[in-house]
């Protein structure tokens, strides 16, 4: 695995936008972690991510970053919200039924965390606005649940140099990865081809789905702040039915239509 360290991007981060007395207040347990401290929370501060739908992955995803103290989230997520959101898309509610999904989830981040920036956007990820949007922060995270959309972002992040969080889940089981360009395998290279037989919807069960998206934030927040190690290269799998995890090694494909000539 790769440690934050070694990587060029974090050591790039404007932290000119101070602590406040109050976010010293707020953030006091998280900072006293010695690798983060203030410096890693100023770091949060003045950095934005990217969270592809906002549903049961991408929910607890922004929820986290929000209560960690980023500085701005970027939110892309068609639709309204339907009742079968209810069950795991943990920034819905009743009272919002068939409005926005993104304006919900907007409302429920500032109420967390009144000093966050949210861009709402209610549209999903597409091949013509992938780059605009990747182009907006500095860490995306990947929780849709469309290979399309997955594969627009990663190459979006490839031709900017952005690192990718890429989560998913299926039923009892989850994964998440690291994708960094130029240093690790790329979204393409993980899966060359569209898997066949994949579905729109499947079994799920929110606390299955919170799992793989509280340990992409874990990585993401490492990302930012530059400490720890982070699943670079490597993929984590759970199977929640039996409570097991592994760690996969990933290998890059040096012929990757996407990402072979870094």
């Amino acid at each position: 695995m790769m440690s934050c360290r070694f990587t060029q991007r974090y050591q790039e981060v404007d932290v000119s936008n101070k602590l406040t007395q109050e976010e010293k207040a707020t953030y006091e347990w998280q900072i006293w972690e010695p690798d983060f401290g203030e410096e890693g929370q100023e770091k949060l501060k003045n950095s934005a991510a990217l969270v592809s739908r906002v549903g049961g992955l991408g929910s607890p995803v922004a929820y986290a970053l929000a209560a960690a103290g980023i500085g701005k989230i970027v939110l892309a997520h068609g639709g309204n919200i339907k009742n079968s959101d209810l069950n795991r898309q943990i920034l819905m509610t009743h009272d919002q039924l068939d409005k926005p999904r993104v304006e919900c989830a907007k409302r429920r981040l500032l109420e967390l965390n009144p000093a966050l920036e949210v861009e709402a956007i209610p549209e999903n990820v597409t091949e013509e606005n992938a780059a605009d949007l990747v182009g907006k922060v500095d860490v995306v995270f990947d929780c849709a649940p469309l290979f399309q959309e997955r594969y627009a972002m990663n190459k979006a992040c490839v031709e900017q140099g952005k690192p990718l969080v890429d989560a998913a889940m299926y039923s009892m089981e989850g994964r998440v990865t690291i994708i960094i360009p130029g240093e690790t395998p790329c979204f393409a290279c993980i899966y060359p081809e569209f898997p066949e037989g994949w579905k729109r919807e499947f079994p799920v069960f929110g606390a299955v789905a919170a799992i793989a998206g509280n340990i992409a934030v874990c990585e993401g927040i490492k990302i930012l702040a530059g400490f720890g190690t982070i699943l670079a290269g490597y993929m984590l799998q759970y199977n929640a039915r039996n409570m097991e995890f592994k760690k996969l090694k990933l290998k890059k494909n040096d012929s990757c239509p996407v990402c072979g000539d870094l």
